[in-house]
């Protein structure tokens, strides 16, 4: 039975940070807590904690970091989340690492995959990310795509000149892989306190929503995923994410988080309402211990907007 919230909100997804580790450095990263490689949790224990979210009715669990790829036992880690049942099992990566194990990936139980990639501009990824990466992620979501990995969605964060201008670039790009475009709002959170960089680099989509709702063939509203559009156009399907100042962000918010740290984060845009998980779990704490401080935090969850409560 799935548990719900005090604001009658399922709690169907799982998000675990595996490491903060990357190989890129994005200048809008923002990053869940640092951790040191040698305390990053092991891949039994990564099993363990999404046993004890499958029995309080977590049906889909995405891995992402850092760079979870980065991990030498992220193959390891997939299959062993894999055995268990969920529903659907998905990392998001920035693909400098996919073309080396996609197939393996796929083979281990992996559903799906979310690549992070801003820019096809040889010049602005090396600005963005401070590495010389581009090709490496674009053979990696081509390979992706191959292996049969689906659906493979590509994560563009629109930034005001940087990239605003590539959007049908990057949403032709995807058309010929065979990927989804989701458009993603440059989002504050309590780890990027600097309001100046989101002033300077925010761009907003509205026009954009109004132009795609006119040249597509079909609109889909998804409504347990904040209720977001995806566009169906000329063939392809493009998804815009706006999570700043939405309100149905918060309303119709599934998911739950766990840092590398190893801490419950009950809110994307909060770090004032943790639950440790990990001291717990490695002090040999039961399974129903362990789904208490599940229920505690999420207990703890509340829309970070005002206007959802």
């Amino acid at each position: 039975m799935t548990v719900t919230d005090t604001y009658q909100r399922p709690i169907i997804s799982l998000r675990i940070s595996i490491t903060n580790r990357c190989n890129v450095n994005c200048f809008y990263c923002h990053h869940d807590g640092i951790l040191p490689q040698k305390y990053e949790m092991t891949p039994d224990e990564i099993h363990r904690i999404a046993q004890v979210a499958r029995g309080i009715g977590v049906q889909k669990i995405r891995l992402s970091g850092g760079e979870p790829l980065i991990r030498d036992d992220i193959v390891e880690i997939v299959s062993k989340i894999s055995s268990i049942g969920f529903k659907d099992v998905s990392i998001t990566t920035n693909g400098t690492y996919l073309d080396k194990y996609a197939d393996d990936l796929l083979e281990a139980g992996l559903n799906r995959v979310n690549v992070s990639l801003d820019t096809l501009n040889p010049e602005t990824y090396q600005f963005i990310t401070k590495k010389d990466y581009l090709e490496k992620a674009k053979q990696g979501i081509i390979r992706a795509t191959e292996s049969g990995l689906y659906p493979v969605k590509l994560n563009m964060v629109v930034m005001k000149g940087i990239n605003h201008n590539e959007i049908w670039d990057m949403f032709n790009f995807c058309k010929e892989t065979g990927a989804i475009l989701q458009l993603i709002e440059l989002l504050k959170t309590d780890n990027c306190p600097d309001n100046g960089f989101i002033d300077d680099y925010h761009y907003e989509m509205n026009d954009l929503e109004i132009e795609l709702a006119d040249r597509a063939d079909k609109v889909k509203t998804r409504r347990f995923m904040q209720d977001r559009k995806k566009y169906f156009v000329d063939g392809g399907e493009i998804e815009i994410v706006k999570p700043m100042d939405n309100t149905q962000f918060c309303k119709n918010c599934t998911r739950i988080r766990i840092t590398p740290e190893g801490k419950l984060k009950p809110c994307l845009l909060r770090n004032d309402n943790l639950v440790d998980f990990i001291e717990p779990m490695r002090q040999g704490k039961s399974d129903e211990e362990l789904k208490k401080l599940f229920l505690e935090a999420i207990a703890n969850r509340e829309p970070f907007y005002d206007q959802c409560h």
